[in-house]
């Protein structure tokens, strides 16, 4: 569907162009924005490389393991019905973990491998018919949800992509976001938990 959105606005952009005469200033500013989107990936390339070492280097001392272990009673919390020692786990704190140091690209093979542990989780209840807990296929369970939404409001400690976007077009203090960044994303997944808890509660209420 993106890929038809994406096309879609293409063509018509290069349309409207051609139509009013002005195809030239499409052409430039598509090789200009070509160029701008090269810099931008070498800039924000060496940025997540130095940031997924500093966590490979976390993960390889053992910090990441102690700090999912004491992630461990707010994993719980939003995550009752998947045990503490399924792989799902591991993964959706290395997710969390990566998002609240502002590696939002780093995060996202832990999503992706959290996505695939809650679904293979999901497809072993509905086979065990799991106290009612598992889904209809083709249907998302609510841990893979509140695991949603808490990736979309994301809390960021240090929000690495937004300081590399600043650098990259010469603000003079990239850095200066970090206060009103901790601010927004600490309400948003405040918010985001409230939401999930609450729809949690409903469901469980109408069953």
């Amino acid at each position: 569907m993106l890929n038809v959105l994406w096309g879609a606005m293409i063509l018509v952009g290069i349309t409207y162009g051609a139509m009013t005469g002005h195809l030239g200033a499409v052409t430039d500013g598509a090789i200009s924005s070509a160029k701008e989107a090269v810099m931008l990936c070498i800039t924000m390339s060496g940025i997540v490389a130095l940031w997924m070492g500093i966590m490979e280097i976390a993960k390889s001392s053992g910090l990441m393991d102690k700090m999912t272990e004491k992630m461990q009673p707010f994993l719980h919390f939003l995550f009752p019905n998947i045990p503490l020692d399924h792989p799902a786990m591991e993964y959706i704190s290395a997710n969390i973990l990566a998002n609240f140091l502002g590696l939002g690209w780093g995060a996202t093979p832990f999503g992706l491998k959290a996505m695939e542990k809650m679904a293979e989780l999901e497809e072993e209840r509905r086979k065990k018919n799991d106290f009612g807990k598992g889904q209809k296929e083709g249907t998302a369970s609510n841990e893979m949800c509140t695991f949603l939404i808490l990736n979309i409001s994301s809390l960021q400690l240090i929000p690495v992509n937004m300081i590399a976007y600043r650098s990259q077009y010469g603000s003079v203090n990239p850095a200066v976001i970090v206060g009103p960044a901790i601010v927004a994303t600490a309400l948003s997944t405040g918010v985001a938990v409230v939401f999930c808890k609450c729809m949690e509660y409903n469901k469980s209420r109408s069953e």
